[in-house]
């Protein structure tokens, strides 16, 4: 694979070792001020290098870089599935797949990136991603059959991604309403929807997905969140990566031929609210009932006043419900 002189120096920083200017000047083939002016680049994308004298420089704790060919080694399929594209820094993959549509079409598109400078997530949030402390990527998908085919999709994606945690050996991952994926209680990974098309011709889906890996601490995040590591999983994010595109693609598959309805039984296997009491916010003025899982369309279905009533995604977002104590329900 052909590195940047960025890239090669992360890679070679990469270990967690101490590395001399001298050394790393010899194997980049540059200058020490050359060395110098690309770990002032490292930094700038959020990386701490440690430096001591007569020692040299290093990453402390080091770091599991992504790679194109280890993610193909570990599943040859996915170069017959995706093509995929790694960048160092880009403000977000989902944005950038957007952009592409006016091209042509981004179907099998893979975008992976380090660090994402203006990452979104779902309700106008900010998705904070630290370098390399994530699996951060968008797909680009083509449906047929119009918009209203796409309902459950999101929820689709969010299956595919605690199918790939359960191949790598990660068990009591859970699905919330509409698009986010809990371990332990706490938020791991989120899944982000942009579309494009026909009302009823083909679509094209950018499915932006951000899975907490390595991180362990981030002061920016606003809700409770975990990652791999800190639930004590430690896993190579290449591996994960290579999972985690196989399952989408035989979801994705099923989803397009099937539609939902075949998937909501495995879908409320994993859902973390089934009959519990929840807080729905962004309806009216928010609705409160018990928790039925989701219809052959993946709208929600709430017990609200002994009728079961449901709900399609947008902008509601789903809670417990606290009672007095400070107890969920």
């Amino acid at each position: 694979m052909s590195l940047t002189s960025l890239n090669q120096l992360l890679h070679l920083l990469a270990d967690g070792q101490f590395h001399s200017g001298t050394d790393l000047g010899a194997r980049l083939q540059m200058s020490r001020a050359a060395v110098w002016k690309q770990l002032k680049g490292i930094e700038q994308l959020g990386v701490q290098v440690h430096r001591v004298r007569g020692k040299g420089y290093r990453i402390p704790a080091g770091l599991d870089l992504l790679d194109l060919e280890a993610i193909t080694r570990h599943n040859p399929q996915l170069a017959n599935l995706f093509a995929m594209e790694l960048l160092m820094s880009t403000p977000s993959t989902n944005q950038l797949l957007l952009q592409r549509q006016g091209a042509g079409t981004i179907h099998g598109q893979v975008v992976f990136a380090e660090v994402q400078t203006a990452g979104r997530g779902r309700l106008g949030r900010q998705w904070q991603s630290p370098f390399a402390q994530q699996l951060a990527l968008s797909v680009g998908w083509q449906f047929d059959g119009g918009v209203a085919a796409l309902e459950g999709l999101s929820l689709v994606v969010g299956l595919a991604v605690v199918d790939a945690l359960q191949s790598m050996g990660v068990q009591g991952a859970g699905l919330k309403w509409p698009n986010d994926i809990l371990l332990q209680g706490k938020k791991l990974a989120g899944v982000l929807l942009e579309l494009s098309g026909d009302a009823t011709g083909p679509c094209q889906v950018v499915i932006g997905i951000g899975l907490n890996v390595h991180l362990q601490h981030c002061d920016l995040i606003d809700q409770p969140w975990t990652s791999l590591r800190a639930a004590g999983h430690v896993l190579a994010r290449n591996a994960l990566a290579a999972h985690l595109l196989a399952a989408l693609a035989e979801r994705l598959h099923c989803f397009a031929e099937s539609g939902f309805g075949e998937l909501q039984q495995a879908w409320q296997q994993h859902h973390i609210y089934q009959g519990q009491k929840v807080y729905l916010h962004g309806v009216k003025q928010g609705v409160s009932g018990v928790c039925h899982g989701v219809d052959a369309s993946g709208a929600l279905l709430l017990e609200v006043g002994g009728q079961l009533e449901s709900f399609h995604g947008g902008e509601v977002s789903l809670r417990p419900l606290i009672d007095k104590a400070g107890e969920s329900n």
